[in-house]
C-alpha cells in the first residue's frame, strides 16, 4: 500500500527515530511518502538526514519530506502521526513537583493525576490546531496521537474535531518489564533496583527471550499471550503465580486491573 504519512513532533530524540524504524521497515508500505514535520528546524534536519540514510540503507523505497510548517505536508495525507509537547522536560517537571509539595505523589505525572490535567490544559490546543489544519486539507486522513495524555488527547480530537483518531503508544516494552520481573528467576535475568527506567532496561534484555502479544488502543493495552521464545511455553499461568508473590507496592494498579479483567496491562502503573 502506497500512502503519505505527515509524521508532526518527527524531531522528537525518542519519538523520532522510533516511528521511522517502524514506517521505513515495514515491507507493505513500500514507496510511501514520509513527510517529517517539525518546530525545531535543527532537529527536524537531523531526523531528515537520518531517514535518508535509513531509507537508502534499508532499500526501504520511501520519499522523505520535511518541512516546519505542516500545512506544506498535510495535503493528499492519508494518515497523521502526532507526538508533541510544550516545554515538555521544564513542565512536566513542574507538573510532578507541584503536587507533591502537597502531598500528592504521582508515578509519572503525564498520564493520570493533576499532572495530566496539566499536560491536558497546554496539548489539547495544539492538537485541535492541527485537526483543523487537517479538516481543510487531508479531511479522510486518520490522525494516529502519540501525544500525552493519550486517552484525553483522543477524546479532545473525537468530541471537538470531525477528524478519525486512535491513540497508540510503543509502551509494550513495559509489559515485557513486568513480565520479565515477575519471571527473572526462570529467564535468567537480574531484577533491577526498583526505579522506572531500570525496569526498562530488564524489559529490553526481555525481548530476547520472550513473544508477547498485545492489543489495545488509547493506553488501554492488554497482554493476550506470553510465550518462550526458546520453547513456545504458555508462560502466563507461571506469570500470575509469580507476580501475585511479589510485594504489594509492585505496580499495584496495574496488578488491580488484572485480578477485575483477567488480563494483564502491557502499559504499568505510569501509564
Amino acid at each position: 500500500m502506497k500512502a503519505k504519512i505527515v509524521i508532526i513532533g518527527a524531531g522528537s530524540a525518542s519519538f523520532g527515530p522510533a516511528i521511522l524504524g517502524d514506517i521505513l521497515q515495514c515491507r507493505s508500505l513500500e514507496g510511501s511518502t514520509i513527510a517529517l514535520c517539525d518546530l525545531n528546524a535543527q532537529g527536524l534536519e537531523l531526523i531528515a538526514r537520518l531517514a535518508e540514510r535509513a531509507n537508502r540503507e534499508w532499500g526501504a523505497g520511501m520519499r522523505i519530506e520535511a518541512s516546519t510548517e505542516r500545512t506544506e505536508l498535510l495535503p493528499g495525507a492519508q494518515f497523521v502521526i502526532t507526538s508533541i509537547a510544550v516545554e515538555r522536560e521544564r513542565l512536566w517537571r513542574q507538573d510532578w513537583e507541584v503536587p507533591a509539595r502537597y502531598g500528592m505523589r504521582q508515578p509519572l505525572g503525564e498520564n493520570g493525576g493533576p499532572g495530566a490535567a496539566f499536560h491536558t490544559a497546554r496539548n489539547a490546543p495544539a492538537i485541535l490546531s492541527i485537526c483543523r489544519d487537517m479538516e481543510r486539507l487531508c479531511p479522510d486522513a486518520w490522525l494516529l496521537n502519540f501525544t500525552n495524555p493519550v486517552p484525553r488527547m483522543t477524546l479532545v480530537a473525537h468530541r471537538y474535531s470531525r477528524i478519525k483518531a486512535v491513540g497508540l503508544c510503543h509502551q509494550i516494552g513495559m509489559g515485557y518489564a513486568i513480565v520479565a520481573y515477575a519471571l527473572a528467576k526462570e529467564l535468567g535475568l537480574e531484577r533491577p533496583a526498583g526505579d522506572e527506567w531500570g525496569l526498562y532496561g530488564l524489559g529490553h534484555q526481555a525481548q530476547e527471550l520472550l513473544d508477547i502479544k498485545a492489543a489495545g488502543i488509547n493506553h488501554f493495552t492488554f497482554m493476550l499471550d506470553i510465550r518462550d521464545k526458546r520453547t513456545g511455553e504458555d508462560l502466563y499461568p507461571l506469570f500470575k503465580k509469580r507476580l501475585a508473590e511479589l510485594p504489594p507496592d509492585f505496580q499495584p494498579l496495574t496488578r488491580r486491573i488484572y485480578d477485575a479483567f483477567g488480563l494483564c496491562p502491557a502499559t504499568g502503573d505510569g501509564h
